[in-house]
Parts: structure tokens; C-alpha cells; sequence
């Protein structure tokens, strides 16, 4: 994956925020095979707009919890909704410190040793305080529909007074954040190559969409919305999420 070039410091990290870099400190440095890392925002943006699901984790007395949810990005700001009602939603409310995770699961990776047998992967975290957002509460909703589903809420029903009362609206801005990919094949020892005979591999791992099932009371005449013409049987779906991001956010 390309990345653009950001500002360096004396060991090649970028050091501080920029247009295209998120700075690298203690919350975000990647220090395990560094040379994975990346902290522009060009590559950490795709990899979230590519996923449909996160990984929250917070704090409540002292124990961590880590909640999976939907999600999606506008600009340097990530939103996710819940239950009105659940320990997740009241705890983020107060304005607690949060981690959002995203994984793509690229490749199962068969070595010559147990410990070279790897998977490649595209991954993000994300850190920021969650924060309650109702002023637009209503836009947002519709926002998290036209994510997956390009221009479907103007088709569907409005939310009703209940519904909107039992759905909260949350959002953090990224205050930090770094990206980790490993794209590579099979990574021996070099003696091991010729020493040791165990065949090996690289199998690619995707998910795709499948086709339809139309619900039994379909009504009559209706055809698939013009705005969904990339889900096609087959098409894989962080490409088809990445597209989909594009037509509601250009």
C-alpha cells in the first residue's frame, strides 16, 4: 500500500501532527516490527473506510471491556451508535478515554518453523476520548445507513420518537493513531529453506458479498436501488466498503 511522505525526526519517526502524518508519542509507537508501522493518514484513513467493524476498548472500574460495534469516519472523527440503555453507551458518555481497533485478514502464511508461520493483515488503532453527539443526531444516523448502503435513507422510514430516544450517537475525534501492515510471502530462516522439508504456503483470505435473499414480502416491482450496483455476488468486501464510503463522502 503507498503512503505518502511525512515529516521525520532524528530516528525517522514523524514527531509531531502534520496534514498528512499523525505524530508518533508513547500511546501510538509502534514498537514491535516498527518497520510495520505507519503513521499518515493516507494508508490509516483507507484502512478504516475498507473495515465495517471496530473494536472498542475502555475502562469501567478499573477493568477493561472491549465492545464491537459499527463505525465509520468523517475526516479525523470516528462515530458508532448503541443501545441508549447499554453499559458501553453510559460509560463512553462521561468522556472516558478509548482505543477503536480495526483488522483486515489478508493471508494465512505457512512457514518452515512455528514461529515464521505469520498472517498478513492491515490494521489501526485509533485513540480518543468518546464523547456523546446529539446536535446532529438525526444526520448521523442517516449517515451510518448511506455508509454501507449508498443513498438508502432516503428511501426507508425516518426513525420515530422511540427509536430515536433508544439509539445514542457517539463520536472521538482521532487524537492519535498508527497503522501496522504485513504484506509479504513466506520469511524462513535461510537455512531452513533446504533443511527442513515442509511444503509451504500462502493462502489469501477475503470476505465477499453473496447474493441476495429477498425478504418474502417484498413488495411488488421493486428493484435494487441504483446506489448499490457494486454489490455484486463475489465482490469482495473491504473493497466494496471502500466504495461505498466513497459515494456518501466523495
Amino acid at each position: 500500500m503507498s503512503t505518502q511522505t511525512i515529516a521525520r525526526g532524528a530516528r525517522g519517526q514523524s514527531t509531531e501532527n502534520t496534514a498528512e502524518s499523525f505524530g508518533v508519542t508513547p500511546v501510538n509507537k509502534v514498537k514491535r516490527l516498527h518497520e510495520r508501522g505507519s503513521y499518515d493518514r493516507k494508508t490509516i484513513y483507507e484502512i478504516l473506510d475498507a473495515a465495517l467493524v471496530c473494536h472498542i476498548a475502555y475502562v469501567i472500574d478499573g477493568r477493561p471491556y472491549c465492545t464491537r460495534t459499527s463505525f465509520w469516519r468523517e475526516g479525523d472523527h470516528l462515530y458508532w451508535h448503541g443501545s441508549s440503555a447499554s453499559r458501553m453507551i453510559r460509560t463512553q458518555g462521561q468522556g472516558v478515554p478509548v482505543c477503536l481497533t480495526v483488522t483486515h485478514l489478508d493471508a494465512l502464511v505457512m512457514a518452515r518453523s512455528g514461529f515464521h508461520h505469520s498472517v498478513n493483515y492491515r490494521a489501526v488503532m485509533a485513540f480518543g476520548t468518546a464523547h456523546i453527539v446529539d446536535e446532529k443526531k438525526l444526520r448521523l444516523m442517516d449517515r451510518f445507513i448511506d455508509r454501507i448502503y449508498p443513498g438508502r435513507s432516503r428511501l426507508i422510514r425516518q426513525p420515530n420518537k422511540q427509536e430515536l430516544k433508544a439509539t445514542t450517537m457517539m463520536g472521538m475525534e482521532i487524537e492519535h493513531a498508527s497503522g501496522k501492515i504485513r504484506d509479504k510471502h513466506v520469511a524462513d530462516e535461510e537455512e531452513d529453506y533446504a533443511g527442513v522439508p515442509a511444503w509451504s504456503a500462502l493462502y489469501p483470505v477475503t470476505q465477499v458479498i453473496g447474493a441476495p435473499s429477498e425478504c418474502a414480502r417484498q413488495l411488488p416491482g421493486l428493484e435494487r436501488p441504483e446506489g448499490m450496483a457494486d454489490f455484486e455476488p463475489g465482490t469482495r468486501l473491504d473493497e466494496l466498503m471502500t466504495r461505498s464510503y466513497r459515494r456518501t463522502f466523495g
